[in-house]
Protein backbone atom coordinates (compact mmCIF):
# COMPACT_ATOMS: atom_id res chain seq x y z
CA UNK A 1 0.00 0.00 0.00
CA UNK A 2 2.62 2.31 1.02
CA UNK A 3 4.42 1.69 -2.14
CA UNK A 4 1.15 2.26 -4.04
CA UNK A 5 0.49 5.84 -2.37
CA UNK A 6 4.45 7.35 -2.70
CA UNK A 7 4.01 6.40 -6.51
CA UNK A 8 0.90 8.04 -6.49
CA UNK A 9 2.50 11.47 -5.12
CA UNK A 10 5.55 10.88 -6.72
CA UNK A 11 3.09 11.06 -10.37
CA UNK A 12 1.21 13.93 -8.78
CA UNK A 13 4.94 15.75 -8.15
CA UNK A 14 5.49 15.07 -12.24
CA UNK A 15 2.35 16.68 -13.01
CA UNK A 16 3.33 20.01 -10.89
CA UNK A 17 6.59 20.17 -12.92
CA UNK A 18 4.88 19.89 -16.01
CA UNK A 19 2.01 22.21 -15.59
CA UNK A 20 4.10 25.03 -13.54
CA UNK A 21 4.19 27.32 -16.41
CA UNK A 22 0.49 27.59 -15.86
CA UNK A 23 -0.49 26.82 -12.20
CA UNK A 24 2.22 29.08 -11.17
CA UNK A 25 2.86 25.59 -8.44
CA UNK A 26 6.23 24.17 -9.40
CA UNK A 27 6.23 21.51 -6.04
CA UNK A 28 3.55 20.32 -3.86
CA UNK A 29 2.74 22.42 -1.03
CA UNK A 30 4.06 20.03 2.10
CA UNK A 31 1.17 20.15 4.02
CA UNK A 32 -1.14 18.85 1.26
CA UNK A 33 1.19 16.17 0.54
CA UNK A 34 0.81 15.06 3.81
CA UNK A 35 -2.99 15.42 4.03
CA UNK A 36 -2.86 12.97 0.82
CA UNK A 37 -0.97 10.37 2.69
CA UNK A 38 -3.03 10.92 5.43
CA UNK A 39 -6.52 10.03 3.47
CA UNK A 40 -7.27 6.57 2.71
CA UNK A 41 -8.25 7.15 -1.18
CA UNK A 42 -9.39 3.24 -1.33
CA UNK A 43 -11.97 4.08 1.08
CA UNK A 44 -13.77 6.45 -1.23
CA UNK A 45 -13.84 4.72 -4.28
CA UNK A 46 -16.52 1.70 -5.46
CA UNK A 47 -15.55 -1.84 -4.74
CA UNK A 48 -15.76 -2.51 -8.20
CA UNK A 49 -12.92 0.43 -8.67
CA UNK A 50 -10.50 -0.54 -5.08
CA UNK A 51 -7.52 -2.14 -7.71
CA UNK A 52 -7.71 1.42 -9.61
CA UNK A 53 -7.62 3.40 -6.11
CA UNK A 54 -4.17 4.81 -6.05
CA UNK A 55 -4.39 5.63 -10.05
CA UNK A 56 -4.03 9.02 -10.95
CA UNK A 57 -7.31 9.98 -12.42
CA UNK A 58 -11.23 10.52 -12.22
CA UNK A 59 -13.02 7.44 -11.61
CA UNK A 60 -17.14 6.53 -11.80
CA UNK A 61 -18.90 7.23 -7.91
CA UNK A 62 -22.39 6.35 -9.56
CA UNK A 63 -25.44 8.60 -10.33
CA UNK A 64 -23.05 10.10 -13.06
CA UNK A 65 -20.74 11.62 -10.92
CA UNK A 66 -16.88 10.98 -10.56
CA UNK A 67 -13.92 11.13 -7.55
CA UNK A 68 -11.74 13.51 -9.01
CA UNK A 69 -8.04 13.05 -10.40
CA UNK A 70 -5.64 13.20 -7.39
CA UNK A 71 -3.43 15.91 -8.97
CA UNK A 72 -6.83 17.75 -9.70
CA UNK A 73 -7.48 17.21 -5.95
CA UNK A 74 -3.92 18.19 -4.61
CA UNK A 75 -3.60 21.47 -6.96
CA UNK A 76 -7.27 22.52 -5.91
CA UNK A 77 -6.47 22.44 -2.17
CA UNK A 78 -2.84 24.08 -2.65
CA UNK A 79 -4.38 26.54 -4.39
CA UNK A 80 -6.81 27.71 -1.47
CA UNK A 81 -3.83 28.13 0.67
CA UNK A 82 -5.63 26.80 4.04
CA UNK A 83 -4.72 27.99 7.60
CA UNK A 84 -5.59 25.73 10.26
CA UNK A 85 -8.10 28.18 11.67
CA UNK A 86 -10.35 27.82 8.11
CA UNK A 87 -14.01 27.35 7.04
CA UNK A 88 -14.10 25.99 4.12
CA UNK A 89 -17.08 25.41 1.87
CA UNK A 90 -17.02 22.49 -0.56
CA UNK A 91 -19.66 22.51 -3.53
CA UNK A 92 -19.89 18.76 -4.65
CA UNK A 93 -19.40 16.25 -2.06
CA UNK A 94 -19.06 13.64 -4.47
CA UNK A 95 -17.74 10.61 -2.47
CA UNK A 96 -16.04 12.56 0.48
CA UNK A 97 -12.35 12.53 -0.45
CA UNK A 98 -11.67 16.05 -1.03
CA UNK A 99 -13.47 17.04 1.54
CA UNK A 100 -11.21 14.65 4.03
CA UNK A 101 -8.18 16.05 2.41
CA UNK A 102 -9.57 19.78 3.46
CA UNK A 103 -10.35 18.55 6.69
CA UNK A 104 -6.73 17.74 7.24
CA UNK A 105 -6.03 21.29 6.73
CA UNK A 106 -8.61 24.02 8.22
CA UNK A 107 -11.30 24.14 10.99
CA UNK A 108 -14.36 22.99 9.64
CA UNK A 109 -15.63 22.09 6.30
CA UNK A 110 -19.05 22.67 5.19
CA UNK A 111 -19.76 20.28 1.99
CA UNK A 112 -22.87 19.90 -0.27
CA UNK A 113 -24.20 17.18 -2.50
CA UNK A 114 -26.80 18.18 -5.00
CA UNK A 115 -27.80 13.93 -4.75
CA UNK A 116 -29.08 12.95 -2.07
CA UNK A 117 -27.75 9.32 -2.19
CA UNK A 118 -23.90 10.84 -2.45
CA UNK A 119 -24.43 12.83 0.41
CA UNK A 120 -25.99 9.86 2.76
CA UNK A 121 -22.62 7.51 1.37
CA UNK A 122 -20.50 10.51 2.43
CA UNK A 123 -22.32 11.03 5.80
CA UNK A 124 -21.99 7.46 6.63
CA UNK A 125 -18.24 7.40 5.06
CA UNK A 126 -17.27 10.65 7.38
CA UNK A 127 -18.47 8.70 10.30
CA UNK A 128 -17.03 5.57 10.20
CA UNK A 129 -13.54 7.16 9.52
CA UNK A 130 -14.11 9.84 12.23
CA UNK A 131 -13.74 13.13 10.28
CA UNK A 132 -15.57 15.09 13.01
CA UNK A 133 -14.89 18.48 11.13
CA UNK A 134 -16.59 17.93 8.22
CA UNK A 135 -20.39 18.71 8.22
CA UNK A 136 -22.39 17.45 5.15
CA UNK A 137 -26.11 17.50 3.42
CA UNK A 138 -27.44 17.47 0.79
CA UNK A 139 -28.98 20.48 -1.62
CA UNK A 140 -28.01 22.85 -4.51
CA UNK A 141 -24.97 24.36 -4.22
CA UNK A 142 -25.57 26.84 -6.36
CA UNK A 143 -26.67 29.17 -3.11
CA UNK A 144 -24.23 28.39 -0.78
CA UNK A 145 -24.86 27.68 2.91
CA UNK A 146 -25.52 31.56 3.63
CA UNK A 147 -25.74 30.26 7.69
CA UNK A 148 -22.36 28.94 7.91
CA UNK A 149 -20.60 32.34 5.63
CA UNK A 150 -18.67 34.13 5.32
CA UNK A 151 -16.06 31.31 4.16
CA UNK A 152 -12.48 31.63 4.35
CA UNK A 153 -11.78 28.98 1.41
CA UNK A 154 -14.58 27.78 -1.37
CA UNK A 155 -13.99 25.13 -3.73
CA UNK A 156 -16.54 23.38 -6.36
CA UNK A 157 -15.71 20.10 -8.01
CA UNK A 158 -18.41 20.52 -11.19
CA UNK A 159 -18.03 22.96 -14.22
CA UNK A 160 -20.08 26.26 -13.70
CA UNK A 161 -21.29 28.37 -16.65
CA UNK A 162 -20.22 31.28 -14.70
CA UNK A 163 -19.26 31.90 -10.91
CA UNK A 164 -22.56 32.06 -8.65
CA UNK A 165 -23.15 35.33 -7.15
CA UNK A 166 -24.29 33.93 -4.19
CA UNK A 167 -20.09 32.19 -3.53
CA UNK A 168 -18.94 35.20 -4.09
CA UNK A 169 -20.82 37.10 -1.79
CA UNK A 170 -19.82 34.32 0.96
CA UNK A 171 -16.19 34.26 0.47
CA UNK A 172 -14.53 36.40 3.42
CA UNK A 173 -12.44 39.49 2.24
CA UNK A 174 -9.07 37.99 1.96
CA UNK A 175 -10.65 34.83 0.75
CA UNK A 176 -9.76 32.14 -1.97
CA UNK A 177 -12.17 30.19 -4.31
CA UNK A 178 -11.40 27.47 -7.12
CA UNK A 179 -13.94 26.51 -9.60
CA UNK A 180 -14.17 25.16 -12.53
CA UNK A 181 -15.93 27.71 -15.17
CA UNK A 182 -17.03 26.35 -18.78
CA UNK A 183 -19.23 24.12 -20.37
CA UNK A 184 -19.86 20.25 -19.93
CA UNK A 185 -16.50 19.14 -21.02
CA UNK A 186 -15.85 21.68 -23.42
CA UNK A 187 -13.67 24.33 -22.65
CA UNK A 188 -13.45 24.67 -19.60
CA UNK A 189 -11.03 26.44 -17.20
CA UNK A 190 -9.92 25.86 -13.09
CA UNK A 191 -10.54 29.70 -12.10
CA UNK A 192 -9.11 31.20 -8.83
CA UNK A 193 -11.15 33.71 -7.77
CA UNK A 194 -9.59 36.13 -5.07
CA UNK A 195 -11.26 38.42 -2.70
CA UNK A 196 -9.06 41.30 -1.15
CA UNK A 197 -9.52 43.22 2.30
CA UNK A 198 -11.79 45.86 -0.15
CA UNK A 199 -13.67 43.29 -1.38
CA UNK A 200 -12.48 43.69 -4.78
CA UNK A 201 -12.10 40.55 -6.92
CA UNK A 202 -9.18 38.87 -8.77
CA UNK A 203 -9.74 36.43 -11.30
CA UNK A 204 -7.18 33.90 -13.12
CA UNK A 205 -7.79 31.49 -15.25
CA UNK A 206 -5.29 28.54 -13.97
CA UNK A 207 -5.40 25.44 -16.12
CA UNK A 208 -7.91 23.71 -18.63
CA UNK A 209 -9.55 20.78 -16.99
CA UNK A 210 -13.02 18.41 -17.73
CA UNK A 211 -15.16 18.28 -14.35
CA UNK A 212 -18.98 16.92 -14.30
CA UNK A 213 -21.68 20.15 -14.79
CA UNK A 214 -22.50 21.86 -11.81
CA UNK A 215 -26.25 20.37 -10.86
CA UNK A 216 -28.71 22.94 -10.22
CA UNK A 217 -27.27 25.74 -11.52
CA UNK A 218 -29.16 29.04 -12.04
CA UNK A 219 -29.79 30.36 -15.09
CA UNK A 220 -27.84 33.99 -15.47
Amino acid sequence: MKKKIQHLLDEIESEYNYTRRMTGKDRLDPKVKAALLAIPRDKFVPKTYLDSAFYNGPLPIGHGQTISQPYIVALMTDLLELEKDDTVLEIGTGSGYQAAILSQLCKQVYTIEYVPALADMAKTRFEKLGYDNIECKAGNGYDGWPEHAPFDGIIVTAAATHIPEALIEQLKPGGRMVIPVGQQYLSQELTLVEKDEDGELSIRDILGVAFVPFQGEHPV
